[in-house]
């Protein structure tokens, strides 16, 4: 009984369509996040409430995540603890809470944006701490992306409302950091414990260090208090924009590799910017048009000579 062997070639060029698949879904469904966010603050939610809630629905989510990576694995040390301990603080909880509270106050275009200039940060951070070299196309590429989202923040800015823009973007920029630190920071547990399951293990402390915020700052009726729409899109930010994405993307990385998944993730700013116009009915104008174009560009030369 004979058999015909695809060629190693044949193989890869077949993962490549699910991989990519899974990477542009994972990246849309990343971005609809601020859009679910703003939603949910036309019903007079705060930020502390509204990434409670959205904590609370991920939890269960994030903990089956780790359980399910880390079986059979050996048990975490306390300095394994440690490490999770601070990457989920830095990684999870406050950039995550920082985002949500500049959403009270920018765009969702601008937003998405702003985060898109997390591997500028990721590589400035590793020039300080490791001495990692920068090369001319980068700090090109990097000059090139935050001239456009200076351009987008520009036209916020002359919507009337220059205080408002600039402390939303100062919130979301240093989310952007915060999560950049934790990028930095993670290498040496992502070799020990697994990608998936640091992730799962990370995320699980920062839905507990949400809900304790809330605990410590507002009265418990202040969650049975929101309107049931916010309930319904805190749910729906917790699965389909938070923890789905997660293993979308993972799985796509496993397929396509890190570099061409993060190519794929600039459908990301594209799509938030489209669900803005359609779904929050933020203006669409040529300066964001210019803006994102420029993030995109400089961003793609950044990943592309970095590589």
């Amino acid at each position: 009984m004979s058999s015909v062997q695809a060629a190693p070639g044949q193989l890869a060029h077949k993962s490549i369509g699910p991989g990519l698949a899974l990477a542009t879904a994972g990246a849309i469904a990343f971005s609809g996040k601020a859009i679910i966010v703003k939603l949910a603050y036309r019903y007079g939610v705060d930020a502390v409430t509204l990434i409670m809630l959205r904590m609370l629905f991920a939890l269960p989510l994030f903990a089956l995540m780790a359980w399910w990576a880390g079986r059979g694995k050996p048990a975490l040390t306390r300095r394994d603890w440690l490490g999770v301990l601070g990457l989920g603080f830095s990684g999870y909880y406050l950039s995550s809470f920082l985002d949500f509270a500049g959403l009270a106050y920018i765009t969702a275009s601008l937003e998405r944006l702003i985060l898109y200039l997390n591997p500028t940060l990721v590589l400035l951070f590793g020039w300080i701490a490791y001495r990692r070299r920068i090369t001319r196309w980068q700090l090109a590429g990097m000059a090139v992306s935050y001239a456009g989202v200076l351009l987008v923040f520009g036209h916020e800015v002359q919507l009337g409302q220059s205080a408002a823009a600039a402390w939303g973007t100062l919130l979301v920029f240093l989310s952007a950091v915060s999560y950049a630190v934790y990028l930095v920071a993670s290498g040496e547990f992502v070799k020990r414990l697994g990608s998936l399951r640091l992730v799962g293990l990370a995320t699980s402390v920062a839905c507990v260090l949400c809900i304790a915020q809330f605990v410590l700052l507002r009265p418990m009726s202040a969650a049975l208090q929101v309107a049931p729409e916010v309930i319904w899109l805190s749910m729906l930010n917790a699965t389909l924009c938070t923890a789905l994405p997660v293993l979308a993307v993972m799985m796509s990385i496993e397929r396509i590799g890190p570099a061409m998944a993060a190519q794929t993730g600039m459908v990301g700013p594209m799509s938030t910017i489209l669900m803005g116009v359609l779904i929050l009915g933020e203006p669409f104008t040529a300066w964001i048009a210019a803006g994102t174009a420029l993030v995109i560009a400089g961003i793609f030369v950044f990943t592309r000579t970095g590589r």
